[in-house]
């Protein structure tokens, strides 16, 4: 005879799948106050002035970016307000949420009243009033005395303040006067800071008299000084930080924003500056920074004349993107060569040097006086002398991209679409963030405020980079059960 399942047992597992059910029906309107609310709090109680520092203290007490900061100072440098604003851009344009687009134009007002004359951007953008006069903000009056208005390409700073601009100039429709204004100063700043070779400095605040650069090939020094000699390296032709490969990538989205020829333009003349600037055998590879004779050149007093490990690598990224964007070979021609040389001079533990000295090819150190070494038993801890080898993937994405063709390339330079689906993965990830907000609409982790002690009030904090990634789950999965 069969055995029958008790109806109670049946019973208690439907009312188990009930609940789940019912539970997974709630998410989305969980989901979506749960956004609303961290978008609130965000924007209404951790803004200053419509801007955002890295991190702040649970209770935001405290707060900091590259060091303290106090109320009236918010920051530029990713992941400060241009990188809050984009996060904010882009979860408006996956949920047509009004509140969303009413904070990133809060955030596109505080960078515009932190451009400098110049035409870009510092680290970080000053509202008190005596701190401020300090500066040559564009849209103050003009200041006594010797204010600073130093534009900087340090650290995807000018950068990252003109791709949101540019993103939230498209989508106010170009009508925002003050933003369009903004963003178009900015830019024809870039254009006139960019020297006659196609490079950029590390800052500026003043444009390049095209005479006095004549355009040369990258070589060897006869010699150069083995200590620090000190001097404003800024104005030298400068890859370190990826500066100009950041430059390029704004400047490619400004072109495709606006329609604009010149954009595109400077950033391929950028690139041809690349592949001039890549170093004759025996180091076919490229250096963090050049002076005006093309040779390598210090920077800081732990920068040498070298060839770079860190920067050689985004250099290659760099170059594949834009023989993507335009199928030119000569973009491509460089990377073998250099893939090839730091396979060869990859170091014992699989890991590449920082620096490697010029045409020896001897891995660079520095002690924790800072003097020069082939030793690495002591060096400083606050910079990386060794760095991490990616050559297996950019020589996977050369030979790929190698192959594709005329069609194919177009087909990879169309924008990826941002259409998410709800996946089980994604699900219990938007739980989790929906469980962790506090009462606030905060989300509140352990971490440390570098610049503040190691107190007890240190431990908690509030991050910007955690919200800008928290905030993406939560629009892509509102957005997609909005669909």
């Amino acid at each position: 005879m069969t055995r029958r399942t008790p109806f109670c047992i049946s019973l208690a597992a439907f009312a188990s799948f009930a609940a789940s059910a019912a539970a997974e029906d709630a998410l989305p309107r969980h989901a979506t106050e749960a956004l609303r609310r961290a978008v609130d709090f965000y924007s209404r109680q951790v803004a200053a002035h419509g801007g955002y520092v890295y991190r702040y203290s649970a209770d935001l007490e405290k707060r900091e970016g590259e060091g303290k900061t106090g109320p009236d100072t918010v920051w530029v440098e990713p992941p400060g307000t241009p990188a809050v604003g984009m996060a904010y851009l882009d979860a408006y344009e996956r949920t047509g949420e009004g509140s969303l687009l009413d904070a990133a134009r809060a955030a596109g007002e505080c960078l515009i009243r932190g451009q400098l004359r110049s035409g870009a951007w510092t680290a970080s953008i000053e509202f008190a009033p005596e701190a401020r006069r300090k500066y040559a903000y564009r849209v103050d009056p003009p200041s006594q005395g010797r204010a600073f208005n130093w534009s900087t390409f340090d650290d995807d700073k000018s950068q990252s303040a003109i791709r949101f601009l540019c993103r939230l100039d498209k989508t106010l429709g170009f009508q925002d006067a003050r933003v369009h204004e903004a963003i178009t100063f900015a830019l024809d700043a870039v254009l006139k800071a960019q020297f006659p070779n196609g490079a950029w400095p590390q800052g500026f605040q003043e444009f390049p008299d095209a005479a006095k650069y004549p355009v040369l090939p990258a070589g060897y020094p006869e010699a150069w000084p083995r200590r620090y000699p000190g001097g404003d390296y800024r104005t030298y032709y400068t890859f370190n930080d990826n500066a100009i490969g950041d430059t390029i990538d704004t400047l490619l989205l400004a072109a495709e924003v606006y329609r604009e020829p010149r954009y595109r333009d400077a950033a391929l003349r950028a690139g041809e500056f690349i592949v001039q600037a890549q170093m004759p055998d025996p180091q076919p590879a490229w250096a963090q920074q050049y002076n005006f004779e093309m040779h390598p050149a210090w920077a800081r007093k732990f920068e040498p004349p070298a060839i770079s490990g860190g920067e050689s690598q985004s250099i290659l990224r760099t170059l594949i993107q834009l023989y993507v964007q335009t199928g030119d070979r000569k973009f491509l021609e460089p990377v073998p060569r250099a893939i090839e040389y730091f396979r060869r001079s990859t170091l014992a533990d699989g890991r590449l040097a920082r620096f490697y000295e010029l045409q020896t090819n001897k891995p660079l150190y520095f002690t924790r006086q800072y003097e020069l070494t082939y030793d690495d038993g002591d060096v400083p801890t606050h910079y990386a002398f060794k760095i991490a080898n990616g050559l297996a993937g950019l020589m996977q994405q050369y030979e790929r991209v190698s192959k594709l063709t005329a069609e194919q390339l177009a087909e990879l330079r169309s924008p990826p679409s941002d259409k998410p689906r709800v996946t089980p993965q994604l699900q219990n990830q938007v739980r989790q963030l929906v469980e962790l907000l506090d009462e606030r609409g905060a989300w509140v982790e352990d971490g440390r405020l570098r610049y503040h002690g190691d107190a007890d009030e240190t431990r908690r904090v509030i991050d910007s980079t955690t919200f800008v990634k928290n905030l993406g789950v939560l629009s892509r999965y509102v957005g997609a059960v909005k669909r």
